[in-house]
């Protein structure tokens, strides 16, 4: 039986370094990056710093008077990430949010290519979700589209296998 394409992958046994806490700047240019007030899913790793910058946008979200329809946790390993992707789906959202690990990040964004209707597109994610290990990870093709910020409010977006970074707004 051939090996699922979504599963853990062989040659990411190592640990991978857990994400910095989330900045001010971070949140800022991430909600920019959204349609005022639209709805979003916000999903996360379950470390530390991807929970609380998962709760710090959902809250500032509603804050400003956008609806998060859910918030969708993972793992940074599992067998499949299939149950997780289908719940981070569902809703069909307006837009998603991630928080996450690179290696997590990149099983659960390879679940979602190849099992839903996700689209990079519309997403957004805090600074881990477009490192180049995230994207070596995750494979060619897989986060095209996928955009975001840094930790200084930078922004980036992944175009052919890359992250193209921008300076910060304003």
């Amino acid at each position: 039986m051939p090996a699922d394409p979504c599963g853990p992958d062989p040659a990411a046994t190592s640990p991978t370094p857990s994400p910095a806490p989330h900045t001010a700047a971070e949140l800022d240019a991430l909600a920019g990056l959204l349609p005022r007030f639209g709805s979003v899913v916000v999903g996360h790793g379950r470390d530390r710093a991807s929970s609380a910058a998962a709760r710090a946008f959902a809250e500032r979200w509603r804050a400003e008077g956008g609806t998060v329809l859910d918030v969708v946790d993972w793992p940074e390993e599992a067998a499949s990430w299939l149950r997780q992707a289908r719940r981070f789906t569902a809703l069909a959202p307006d837009a998603w949010v991630v928080a996450a690990g690179p290696r997590g990040w990149a099983g659960m964004s390879r679940r979602l290519r190849h099992s839903t209707g996700w689209d990079p597109a519309r997403t957004v994610g805090f600074a881990s979700t477009g490192s180049a290990l995230a994207l070596a990870l995750a494979g060619p093709g897989t986060l095209d589209g996928l955009r975001g910020a840094t930790a200084d409010g930078r922004t980036w977006r992944v175009g052919e296998g890359d992250a193209e970074r921008t300076a910060p707004a304003g």
